[in-house]
């Protein structure tokens, strides 16, 4: 492949990932605030927050739905934007498949989150447009896009999901585990370092699910204080985010300064999902910032000796958290530290404006609708 060709691909890739996020955010927005709204008024429990009423029960589902259904459809647009419409269908499965726990080989559950959802995304439209290219008969061609493509796609990308994706997923989540194991029995700072690298590295995928787990099963023991410093991190991505997009408004355009007041809101409520928007778009600058900011959160969260009963973060469950000062200061040290970064390392709009131009001229697919 030369320079040329694999700049283009790579450009290409790009514009598949953007694709995907423009139709996934109005389900963030939407599905998180609206979960949000369930949980005013909500009573802590050790089985998470309980809405209080029938209502609000009802907006919780109809919040957490929103939010379920975001990456299936970040990973179908993704196919989308490679292959058209017969992308779509095999990658709304996989997307499903790919944000819900699967059990592999040895027992192990993997859900591996948006990370999941986007490899697999741009595997089944390549798988897609390849099996399209196919040069058949007249009457093989009538059924092609509603049976052998969807189907030959699904099957194809579901074991490639199954073999090449899940179970390495599965050898990292108890990797993660037995390190936050050893980490546990060494010192309160070390295995706050610990979780703030991996707490929220993959946005809800097999890391943050491990290091979930692991502080879950210690709640049963009487443990709280793993728990807190996970709840910390749970906030600190997209309040971050947010606090960066005020540190330096020129480096963000007015869509992207409104999506962060939203996803603010929902992140102050204990919801990560709102930062995964803006990691796709700028990985190599979002994650290190949100990596850095959790360790600091969990630090101050671990001098103040935190702790959290329920399996919920935010601010939301201040009532029940132990130390509740710390708790607050380490969200708010975290998603500080993490604006700064964040502001500090990203590119100014007219230079990512000039790189644009090289490329694609609108790479937002809902302004060519």
């Amino acid at each position: 492949m030369s320079k040329e060709s694999g700049t283009s691909f790579w450009k290409d890739v790009q514009r598949h990932l953007l694709s995907g996020v423009s139709y996934m955010i109005p389900l963030v927005v939407a599905g998180g605030i609206v979960y949000a709204i369930s949980l005013l008024g909500a009573a802590a429990t050790d089985k998470g927050m309980v809405p209080n009423g029938p209502v609000m029960t009802y907006l919780s589902v109809l919040g957490k739905a929103g939010l379920s259904m975001m990456i299936p459809v970040f990973a179908a647009y993704i196919a989308y934007s490679v292959a058209g419409r017969v992308g779509l269908a095999p990658a709304f499965i996989l997307g499903f498949i790919s944000n819900n726990s699967v059990a592999m080989f040895g027992g192990t559950e993997v859900k591996s989150g948006f990370l999941g959802a986007l490899i697999m995304g741009l595997i089944v439209g390549y798988i897609a447009k390849w099996i399209k290219s196919w040069r058949v008969g007249k009457t093989i061609k009538t059924i092609m896009p509603i049976l052998v493509i969807p189907t030959f796609t699904t099957l194809i990308a579901g074991l490639i999901y199954y073999f090449i994706i899940g179970i390495p997923a599965a050898w990292l989540m108890d990797g993660i585990t037995y390190v936050m194991g050893n980490l546990n029995g060494a010192s309160k700072y070390a295995l706050a370092v610990g979780i703030g690298i991996f707490g929220e590295l993959d946005y809800g995928g097999p890391v943050t699910k491990a290091v979930s787990m692991f502080t879950l099963s210690l709640i049963s023991e009487g443990n709280y204080f793993p728990n807190g410093l996970f709840r910390i991190i749970v906030s600190v991505p997209p309040i971050g985010i947010f606090f960066a997009t005020m540190f330096a408004k020129s480096k963000w355009t007015d869509e992207e300064r409104d999506t962060a007041k939203s996803i603010a809101i929902i992140g102050c409520l204990g919801i990560t999902e709102g930062a995964i928007p803006f990691a796709v778009k700028d990985l190599k600058h979002v994650v290190p910032a949100s990596i850095i900011g959790c360790i600091a959160g969990d630090l101050i969260g671990a001098f103040g000796n935190v702790g959290c009963p329920v399996p919920h973060g935010g601010l939301i469950v201040l009532p029940v958290v132990q130390n509740p000062g710390w708790y607050v200061l380490g969200i708010l040290v975290g998603s500080l530290v993490t604006g700064a970064i964040l502001a500090t390392s990203k590119k100014p709009l007219a230079e990512r404006d000039a790189k644009k131009s090289k490329g694609p001229a609108n790479l937002n697919p809902l302004a060519q609708e």
